[in-house]
């Protein structure tokens, strides 16, 4: 099992790269360079092949292995990155980024959720029943990983390196990733699908996978149990702010502090389904602390739009401490979740298991989008104090889905 556990650890590191490069990393250089701040923010809407995964996912399904898939999108990835290292980086005064750089971007993302469709698919493939714990574990926290050395890492390399370096080194890297991803003996074992499997009637896709056991439930909580908990944590530390929180403060602990105890939080929860846990039952547990941890968010903020409050050091302090508690218990949480995921996916047919885990896994990423895109919309239409009245009720809805849970999950 460590074998595989250590061969996953090291794609899905590689496969939390682009994120932390565009959230992280591009918006500070674009924004250094010149541009706009609507001009950085509007390069998220490059984000939009991931929420298209289910559209190539049968292709994974049906064409060639998922190996070949993870092959040749890494390496198409390492190319895509070595072009933008031969482009130059944009300048002061550009209004927006040259239409070449977009497109380029734009295959980024294209090339990582193709991996992303193809690595899940592997690791549906290879995990046994008893190791999806200690597997999604892996998956989560390795992921963070990824996404925190290419938005914070290389954002501290980058004075001493230039834009060509910065993306030459990208490309080595995920060169590197193709050459382990078909050399692994694990990988090249697996059984390739059938012939017969290759082509289920396309009319029917979407019936086939909604008549796995366990799709409807599964579907429905992955699209609301972060709900509240995105929607406030994007809202929150801003509060902060506007009560007089420092900004370096709030971004030590809101960025640094947050990625800790969120890979904390993974790591504890995969140790806990390890040790025989029901992935069912330790949501239960953990979604009531946090729904907890946000109800105590949610007072302070009444307590400080009462007259005469201040955010005196000692509040500041269980403010910001509050958001790593609420980061731990994502953290747990989301390991919990994407081994319920897994294993449902397990429960179809193998030639539309990369298809299944990429429909939950669309709608699991449409519902930490939402909230996240919409919470400031609320909170200037609705005022913060019902939008989080809001937070808590969408909060509260995911421990009573998990009443409705089917048996076969369990």
């Amino acid at each position: 099992m460590h074998g595989k556990l250590l061969l996953l650890a090291s794609l899905y590191l590689v496969q939390g790269l682009p994120y932390g490069l565009q959230s992280g990393l591009l918006p500070i250089l674009l924004r250094d360079h010149g541009l706009s701040l609507t001009r950085v923010g509007l390069t998220k809407g490059l984000y939009a092949p991931w929420l298209l995964k289910l559209a190539w996912a049968p292709l994974v399904d049906r064409r060639g292995s998922p190996r070949v898939w993870l092959t040749l999108s890494t390496v198409s990835l390492g190319l895509v990155c070595g072009l933008l290292a031969a482009l130059p980086p944009p300048h002061a005064g550009q209004t927006g980024l040259p239409t070449i750089m977009m497109a380029l971007l734009l295959l980024l993302n294209l090339g990582a959720a193709v991996q992303d469709v193809a690595l899940d698919t592997l690791a549906v493939q290879l995990l046994e029943p008893k190791e999806l714990g200690p597997g999604n574990t892996v998956q989560v926290v390795a992921y963070k990983l990824g996404s925190a050395l290419a938005g914070g890492g290389l954002l501290v390399l980058f004075p001493t390196l230039s834009w060509p370096l910065l993306f030459l080194l990208l490309a080595a890297t995920y060169w590197l990733a193709a050459a382990l991803a078909w050399a692994a003996p694990a990988l090249g074992q697996l059984p390739c699908p059938q012939v017969s499997e290759h082509n289920p009637p396309t009319p029917y896709l979407l019936q086939d996978l909604l008549a796995v056991p366990g799709t409807f439930w599964t579907a429905g909580f992955v699209l609301t149990y972060k709900l509240g908990e995105q929607g406030a944590s994007s809202l929150f530390p801003l509060l902060l702010l506007d009560h007089g929180a420092s900004a370096s403060d709030l971004g030590l602990w809101s960025g640094l502090g947050a990625v800790t105890c969120s890979i904390a939080g993974s790591s504890l929860g995969g140790a806990l389904l390890a040790r025989h846990w029901q992935p069912l039952s330790l949501l239960r547990s953990v979604l009531q602390l946090r729904l907890g941890g946000l109800a105590c968010q949610t007072a302070l903020l009444f307590y400080l739009s009462t007259p005469g409050a201040s955010l005196d050091p000692g509040t500041i302090t269980r403010a910001l401490l509050s958001l790593c508690l609420q980061q731990f218990l994502g953290g747990v949480v989301t390991t919990a979740t994407f081994t319920v995921m897994m294993h449902c996916s397990q429960l179809a047919p193998r030639a539309l298991q990369a298809t299944h885990y990429s429909l939950l896994a669309t709608l699991e990423l449409l519902g930490k989008l939402l909230p996240g895109t919409l919470a400031g919309v609320l909170a200037d239409g609705l005022g913060p104090h019902l939008c989080f009245a809001a937070f808590l009720i969408l909060s509260g809805l995911p421990i009573l889905d998990l009443s409705l849970a089917p048996s076969n999950l369990t």
